[in-house]
């Protein structure tokens, strides 16, 4: 660092924080009715069992994510958010019943949004396998006149 004040730590990742934190907290409180009511431990489980099913999305500032997310990313992302918090919602609720039940199984994708799209996957069996490519044609000598 280029300045005399001592280093601090907390102050080094106090603006960092993970995208989808405010959403999941808002969809819980739009969810729940307890959470409305004023339930801040339960508004807790539910948000760290609904984040833990969604990507880690670490930021500065929530510009800097949605400056790059067409519309369509944005609507993938609400609707990503508000089945985890659902499932959380469900499986919080049947945990403090004393039920044992599995979240449903979810895909994490650690691929950001937009340039960093996941390519094609690899061919399958069931594809026709390509033809090799053709060898370069030999260049032609042109006819000697006799």
């Amino acid at each position: 660092m280029l300045t005399n004040r001592p280093y601090i730590l907390a102050d080094e990742v106090d603006f960092l924080h993970n995208y989808y934190e405010r959403l999941v907290v808002q969809e819980v409180h739009d969810q729940s009715e307890r959470v409305q009511q004023g339930d801040r431990d339960f508004l807790a489980d539910v948000a760290c069992v609904a984040l833990n099913r969604l990507p880690p999305r670490y930021i500065r500032h929530d510009v800097d994510m949605t400056f790059f997310m067409s519309p369509q990313d944005m609507v993938e992302i609400a609707n990503k958010v508000s089945q985890a918090v659902t499932d959380a919602l469900h499986y919080v609720e049947s945990r403090e019943r004393g039920e044992e039940i599995k979240l449903p199984s979810v895909e994490v994708s650690l691929i950001s949004t937009r340039g960093d799209k996941p390519q094609k996957a690899a061919a399958t069996k069931t594809e026709k396998p390509t033809k090799p490519a053709k060898a370069p044609a030999k260049p032609k000598t042109p006819k000697k006149k006799t």
